[in-house]
Formats: C-alpha cells, structure tokens, sequence
C-alpha cells in the first residue's frame, strides 16, 4: 500500500542462499540475482543450514521491493527449502480474500493460468516474478492464503477515511479485517513520517488504507492458523508492511501474542543500522526509477488519472 501511495503522491520510487558461488564464505552480491541472507546481528546464513529461529518460526514475514529479481528468487527458494522440513503454507499479499476461491481452483488444477490472472487480478508482474512461487505451492500441494484486502475497497478508504467501512455491506465487510486500528503506535509514526508532504487530514486518510491492507493480511494468517496449528506460513508482502517489526507483525501478535514470527527484510546497504530484530536479505539497490522532475510529475499525473474512474460510494 505505501509504495501504492508513494507513488500516487510523492517520489514515485519504490516502495538467502548464498550468492552464485561455491565459496561458502563469498558474500558478494554482484547482479539483480544475486542475495545473501544475514542474521539481525549480520552473520550470513545458508539456506542449507538455516537458523532453528526461522525453521520453528509460526509465521515467516519476507518484504519486498516489488520485481527485484534476486528478492523473488530467494522468496521462492526459501520456500523451496522450507517444504523439506516443515508443513509450510505460502500467504500472499497480491491476491486478495475475494480471489480465494480463484486461486484454489488453479491450485485444483480446475482452470488454467490464464484465467487465475485474469479472475485472479493477477498483478502485471504475476508471470515474471510470482509464478514461480505459485507453481512452487502447486507441485507440493501447499495452501495459498489469498490474504489482502480488495484493492478498490482500499482505495476508497484512502479517498475517504476509516468511516468508509461503515457504508459497506456486509458481503464486502468480511473481505476486510473485522478489527482495523488507526490509533497512534510506532508503525503510523513511520507512516506519517514519510508522508511528510500533503494536508494531515489526507494523509490520515491514507494511513487508514495502509493499516487496512495489514490488519487484513496479519487476520487472514492467524485465522488460517487457527485451523491449522501446526502449519508454519511464509508470507510475501511489500516491505514497508513488514519491516522492523511493525505493520503485519504488530497486528498478528495484537491477535495472537503466542505466535512466534520471524521478519525478513531486504537492504542495499548492511553499514546501516539494523534497527529491530529483521533478519536481512542483502542485495543490489532497485534502480532510480526517475531523475528528472518533470518525468515524475507526468507518471503522477497519468496514475492519477488514471484511477479517477474508481467509483466510492
């Protein structure tokens, strides 16, 4: 959602296996896919000898910047390893809880990838960079937790605030988190932090959206826990939603405090200070998408454009 907003309104930027070596010591990460996983304290792990933290974590939270190649890469092989040694279900923000029954039936084997792109709301980059994953859960016949909030509904709570749910109808309630909290805490801080720009009731707005998208995602994973105790579930999701602990993380252990979960987090830079207690996925920085001011201004100006035939009620 904060890259969604980023984008909307201001920078438009955007929002582990060893790399290709048989040295297990070289951690250079020379392409886009290429990544080293590290330790909170920045120690490099293998994916062949993972911490007892990450296999007997509940839940496994792995931000991403959207289409970096080696982050998908290592969402994928994690995943991979991960079913050799655990009952793993893979949860996804890019596919929302409307698109559930979609999803299992392509999981069924009932209708093809086409159509789960299509009915599915697939996002541009499903072919490229999600398929892997959801082949992955195929072959091993894991679960796929559609676990987001429908995007138009998200939307129009950004246009209009938090009291926009109370014109939904009940079919569209349940799509969306029962509790959504937008009181002050660590996470909206950060939020509005970095939505420096714009009026503060706008911006309070678009919180609200933020919020709905985790508050939906952290329900969707401990209800499915709930029914299935002795799973363990690998969620992908932008990483904003997840980083330092925050955001998804906050609201699972809001519902149940129990759970253990694990954050995984990428960076370009491990001289930085690693606040929390992320696991780090080290790899290349995502490119300058724009230099020149006017070029930013006419992608803003086209998306938003673009999404004015979004009807509220």
């Amino acid at each position: 959602m904060l890259r969604l907003f980023t984008i909307f309104f201001s920078t438009l930027a955007l929002s582990a296996c060893s790399v290709f070596s048989t040295n297990p010591t070289d951690t250079t990460i020379g392409n886009f896919y290429d990544y080293q996983l590290y330790s909170p304290a920045k120690q490099p792990i293998s994916l062949q000898a993972l911490p007892r933290e990450i296999l007997d974590a509940d839940v496994i939270l792995i931000g991403e910047w959207h289409t970096h190649s080696a982050i998908h890469r290592f969402q994928t092989e994690l995943l991979d390893q991960l079913t050799e040694q655990n009952d793993v279900a893979l949860s996804m923000e890019q596919f929302s809880r409307d698109k559930q029954a979609t999803v299992d039936s392509y999981l069924a084997g009932e209708i093809g990838e086409q159509i789960l792109i299509k009915s599915g709301n697939a996002w541009p980059n499903y072919e490229s960079d999600y398929r892997p994953l959801v082949e992955l859960a195929k072959k091993h016949k894991l679960d796929i937790i559609a676990a987001n909030a429908p995007k138009p509904i998200v939307r129009c709570i950004g246009r209009q605030g938090i009291g926009y749910l109370d014109k939904l109808d009940s079919q569209q309630r349940v799509l969306l988190a029962n509790e959504i909290d937008t009181s002050v805490s660590p996470y909206k801080e950060k939020f509005m932090a970095s939505m420096h720009h714009g009026e503060p009731e706008q911006t309070e707005k678009q919180f609200a959206a933020q919020i709905t998208w985790d508050e939906t995602m952290a329900e969707s994973i401990t209800h499915y826990l709930d029914t299935h105790p002795s799973t363990q579930v690998l969620h992908i999701a932008g990483k904003f939603h997840i980083e330092q602990g925050l955001g998804t993380k906050a609201s699972i252990l809001k519902r149940n405090p129990n759970l253990s979960v694990v954050v995984i987090s990428p960076n370009s830079d491990l001289t930085e200070e690693n606040t929390g207690q992320d696991f780090i996925l080290n790899v290349l920085a995502p490119p300058t998408r724009y230099v020149k001011m006017e070029n930013r201004m006419a992608a803003y100006q086209h998306l938003t454009s673009r999404n004015n035939t979004l009807e509220c009620k």
